[in-house]
């Protein structure tokens, strides 16, 4: 299977889409060689803006701009714009509603050497916390160009939030994404597997190897956290009976807790979670701290059979 790695994809993107619209601006902290937006500083220099490391006095910049009419994408590692920057997406973005994209890289584990503290693993949490948020988590490369061009189309503040390494092309190119729209990768009639980012090719991994063993499963990538696509969940819940959720984040406040709300309070079924439980992780190569902490399709695969013994 290709792989490919969605923040290379996302600084060409927003290249193709700077050509597009003028009003189009791209601000980052000191981190654009990570964050592949220094592709659009290249080309745009004038409407590019290294705040340095200030990723606070950047989310202010990028309200100031939205503004004054412009579009801008903010971008940083993962942890930055949720943790650090927090009050400020809050006040000046989340409050006022101004149309600001923040496209973070580097979120999760997989960031592997940078260790525990570039890890962001609440991030999900506290932006699906805040009001009047998009907040997706694009499943691959495709996905990811998708979703940034769907975010720089549509009015209101964005948080995308993309991994480090190369990860399998799962799509093709013809792939239309669609805000609030959950997509099912894989049918099945036994159990539904929910998933989101780097672990939806993990769980069509475990279908595949379950499928060998007579356990049919459903796939469905939720790469939009927010807004849900609560429809989905209703029918994968009635039509197989049991769900397993997998996402790259703590037990609490990401995706498993979005989809048990809406499971509990419309159709309650059997419920299994792949995640990092109440742990932050150590320093390791992306595969190793992947294995470590349980993020895997096998692990995937056991949740399956237990969610299926509690039908």
């Amino acid at each position: 299977m290709n792989e490919a790695a969605p923040r290379e994809i996302y600084g060409k993107t927003l290249v193709s889409l700077g050509r597009q619209n003028p009003d189009i601006v791209v601000l980052d902290a000191d981190l654009s060689p990570s964050t592949m937006t220094h592709y659009f500083a290249r080309e745009f220099p004038q409407r590019f803006f290294d705040c340095g490391l200030a990723e606070q006095n950047m989310m202010g910049i990028a309200a100031g701009l939205a503004a004054s009419g412009k579009i801008p994408f903010a971008s940083t590692f993962a942890v930055f714009a949720s943790c650090r920057c927090f009050d400020q997406v809050r006040i000046c973005l989340s409050q006022t509603k101004l149309n600001v994209k923040i496209v973070a890289t580097h979120g999760g584990i997989s960031v592997g050497e940078d260790g525990t503290s570039h890890q962001a693993i609440e991030d999900l949490a506290l932006y699906c916390a805040l009001p009047g948020f998009t907040v997706i988590v694009p499943a691959d490369a495709v996905e990811t160009a998708a979703a940034v061009k769907v975010a720089a189309a549509t009015y209101g503040p964005f948080y995308i939030r993309l991994g480090r390494p190369k990860i399998p092309i799962i799509y093709p190119e013809s792939y239309p994404f669609t805000i609030g729209k959950a997509v099912t990768m894989r049918r099945g009639k036994d159990v539904t597997i929910i998933a989101t980012g780097i672990m939806v090719a993990k769980a069509l991994e475990a279908s595949n190897s379950l499928a060998k063993q007579g356990i049919e499963c459903r796939v469905v990538n939720m790469s939009t956290i927010k807004p849900l696509d609560e429809e989905a969940i209703i029918s994968a819940a009635s039509e197989t009976g049991a769900i397993v959720v997998a996402e790259e984040h703590l037990a609490q406040g990401g995706l498993g807790s979005r989809v048990a709300m809406t499971s509990s309070k419309e159709r309650p079924v059997p419920m299994e979670f792949v995640n990092l439980g109440e742990r932050y992780a150590v320093s390791g190569k992306s595969s190793e701290l992947l294995q470590r902490y349980g993020l895997t399709d096998r692990e995937i695969a056991k949740a399956v059979k237990k969610a299926i013994e509690r039908k």
